[in-house]
């Protein structure tokens, strides 16, 4: 499967910033309570002017309407309080492609189109989730393709709250199964190559996207970098998470476990 180079859309920094975050695959879902806590402490507590959120903040995302659930609505006044002290920014992932205008207006963040093109510091950074450029996994990138279209997304939006996270529930059961029969370096990775010609294309050094889960800095053709940023769970075994801290001086890999 090839990639069709996309329209890159800009996102241009603040010169009075000093710091920016990036993180993603937070997954914040109800039944991970430690992991809700270590991203609300990291998002009040961050020195960073600004934090952009590169997909899949949520677990699952079914539609505005779900933010008024006791968990989605502690999740938004979280980004609500933290959005007085810096800017947040969000591009949707694979979990959370759902997220409407109503959300983001409520928690006082901006949307980011998949991919945008960062200008920071000086240097140009190419921010994407990453799911689109795993071409390997066919099935996945035709359902994605299905589920992003209005055609789909209209008649699901339009279905009870109850049916939609039902539905929400089985395709994640379903995943966590396919999953659990691989190892991690079995899982579909981003393609090098298409990662490569879209650096070019957009005039950019480094990109930078999460979904893989694979923490990680790659070296691509041409001598471009791909940074990969990890997700986040402290509810089952050993706590992790990560996040990439952007500032003049470039690009630092911060743990955020204690």
């Amino acid at each position: 499967m090839t990639s069709v180079l996309p329209a890159f859309a800009s996102f241009q920094a603040d010169p009075a910033w000093t710091q920016i975050d990036l993180l993603s695959d937070v997954h914040l879902h109800a039944d991970m309570p430690r992991t809700f806590e270590a991203w609300r402490a990291h998002l009040l507590g961050t020195p960073a002017d600004a934090v952009l959120i590169l997909g899949d903040l949520f677990e699952v995302w079914v539609g505005d309407d779900a933010r008024f659930g006791p968990f989605e609505a502690a999740c938004v006044a979280v980004l609500r309080q933290a959005s007085r002290h810096r800017a947040l920014a969000f591009l949707p992932g694979n979990r959370d492609f759902l997220v409407g205008d109503t959300l983001l207006a409520e928690a006082g963040m901006q949307r980011l189109a998949d991919p945008t093109l960062l200008q920071a510091f000086g240097q140009r950074w190419l921010l994407t989730h990453g799911d689109v450029l795993c071409l390997a996994d066919t099935a996945y990138q035709q359902f994605r393709q299905q589920v992003r279209g209005d055609a789909w997304q209209r008649p699901f939006l339009a279905l009870p709250l109850a049916e939609r996270q039902r539905r929400a529930r089985l395709m994640r059961d379903a995943s966590a199964a396919h999953q659990s029969g691989q190892a991690p370096d079995q899982w579909s990775d981003v393609d090098d190559a298409a990662a490569a010609a879209w650096l070019q294309a957009a005039g950019a050094d480094a990109m930078v996207h999460g979904h893989t889960h694979r923490p990680a800095t790659h070296v691509l053709p041409g001598g471009r970098l791909r940074h990969v940023l990890g997700d986040w769970d402290f509810d089952h075994g050993a706590p992790r998470a990560r996040c990439l801290r952007l500032s003049a001086a470039g690009l630092q890999a911060l743990d955020l476990v204690a």
